[in-house]
């Protein structure tokens, strides 16, 4: 069997603890599926910081790139937010999406229907959502350049520019992907934009269009984006994949945790060479980290990712899926899906809950 490196990135306050039960669950599907993976572990963002004065190692960059999937925690806190733009936890992030040509982010959202009452939205509105946000990861303002502050004309602070660009090549090759993809589930693509405002937004629709009629199977519809905030709250279930820019597809992404009851739930993959990149979409939570109480279902779900678009076991990732959703159904809730007095289980409990549920099919 081929070996299958997975590169273990644990990373900062909650990051470790729900890394290790994201590992536990890919372990057991591992057994149960016959694959062969390696672990190869990491210190990366503040942890990093402290122990080498670098979030990531150039060394250790160059052996991630080895491997064909990465397992991320989370990177940052308060400790490290006054550090210097070039040595803070996040740069450990933009970095490996940098040098691994990641350009393109999926974030599935599900409504289980256990957790309705988890969800500030009302149960009718989320019933029977499953969507995907597909998300422009190395362009726009995060990336742009000019980037910088100059003092004020009339000597009152300073001026700060940020940059928004994008090329016809960037946009191409994302809303392509988002169509691909789109084949596979319902077959409808939802492009945002803010193209009533923005130049880059304009070259987004004409580009969105000119990739819709390589896919004349799928239906293209054009939102603009304080429009998409509005119907992620008030009806969800109409749309199947949408696709982003960076900065409108990092707000919608969390927005849309509320239609599942809470950001632990959130599993993302980042894609676009060789290595993938897979982390649940909450940060370090350094607030209630080592505790024994953060959601780790965001990271197994991130695994359930990895399998199938890294490994390509669709089979063992809905293992993983179904074995979260067992999980649930039997009433295990961490402290953030918790409502009116249901008993929590910890970190560790629920991790050994999904990874029991995949393992025992090999008994069956």
């Amino acid at each position: 069997m081929t070996e299958f490196r997975v590169a273990v990135l644990p990373g900062d306050g909650i990051g470790p603890e729900v890394v290790r039960e994201g590992v536990k669950v890919l372990r057991a599907a591992a057994d149960r599926f016959r694959l062969t993976l390696t672990f190869h572990e990491f210190t990366v963002g503040g942890a990093a910081y402290e122990r080498y004065g670098v979030p990531l190692r150039p060394e250790d960059l160059e052996a991630i790139k080895e491997c064909q999937a990465v397992l991320l925690g989370a990177v940052g806190g308060p400790a490290w937010d006054d550090l210097p733009a070039a040595v803070r936890p996040e740069k450990a992030l933009f970095t490996l999406r940098k040098e691994l040509g990641l350009y393109a982010n999926l974030r599935p959202v599900r409504a289980y229907p256990e957790l309705a009452s988890a969800s500030s939205l009302r149960p009718e509105v989320t019933a029977g959502v499953d969507l995907l946000i597909v998300r422009e990861l190395t362009g726009g303002l995060y990336f742009g350049e000019p980037r910088r502050r100059d003092p004020a004309p009339d000597g009152d602070g300073w001026v700060a520019t940020d940059t928004l660009t994008y090329s016809t090549g960037e946009i191409r090759r994302i809303v392509r992907l988002a169509f691909t993809l789109a084949q596979g589930r319902r077959r409808q693509v939802t492009s945002v934009d803010k193209a009533n405002v923005l130049e880059s937004s304009r070259l987004w629709r004409e580009t969105a269009r000119e990739v819709a009629r390589e896919f004349p199977e799928v239906a293209l519809t054009h939102q603009l984006v304080d429009n998409t905030a509005l119907q992620l709250a008030r009806a969800p279930g109409q749309f199947d994949v949408l696709v982003t820019e960076n900065l409108f597809g990092d707000i919608l992404s969390d927005e849309a945790a509320a239609i599942a009851g809470s950001l632990g739930m959130l599993p993302s993959a980042s894609l676009g060479g060789r290595t993938a990149l897979y982390e649940p979409c909450h940060g370090s939570a350094p607030d209630i980290a080592g505790r024994g109480i953060a959601n780790p279902l965001g990271a197994i779900l991130s695994v359930a990712l990895l399998l199938r678009h890294s490994v390509g076991h669709g089979e063992a990732a809905r293992a993983v899926e179904e074995a979260v959703a067992q999980a649930l159904a039997s009433g295990a809730r961490t402290a953030d899906l918790a409502r009116g007095g249901e008993k929590t289980v910890s970190t560790a409990e629920m991790g050994d809950l999904v990874a029991g549920a995949v393992g025992s099919r090999l008994k069956g």
